[in-house]
């Protein structure tokens, strides 16, 4: 590792990792959320309480709210730091390219690069 303008081309297989790593936690935390909301409110409508039945179907709703903003977060701050990105020399563009996108080209690209194929 040597320049520091090559950094990311350098480490993309460290990004491509937290990328994966991304993907999946973008994907199973909501999962998970809404599954535990499910079984909330089954269990709340099993014990046939009209109390527990209306707080296990608000903490489903909250619960999908939580689920719905942690997969968009990703996305949101990616195009953040896209519009914020313009005044950078991009230097870092394989960086936010390799975890955004972690089974994409230019990770690839810039793994053979400094690797070889």
């Amino acid at each position: 590792m040597g320049n520091v303008d090559n950094f990311c081309a350098e480490t993309s297989n460290i990004w491509r990792t937290v990328g994966y790593f991304l993907l999946v936690f973008k994907i199973v935390i909501p999962l998970i959320l809404i599954i535990l909301g499910m079984v909330d409110l089954g269990k709340a409508v099993i014990s046939s309480d009209d109390k527990a039945v209306s707080k296990a179907a608000k903490s489903l709703l909250m619960r999908v709210v939580a689920a719905v903003c942690i997969f968009f977060v990703p996305t949101i701050v990616s195009f953040v730091i896209g519009l914020v990105d313009t005044s950078v020399d991009n230097k870092y563009d394989i960086c936010a390219k390799c975890i955004s996108s972690p089974t994409g080209q230019i990770c690839d690209d810039a793994y053979k690069a400094n690797f070889g194929s």
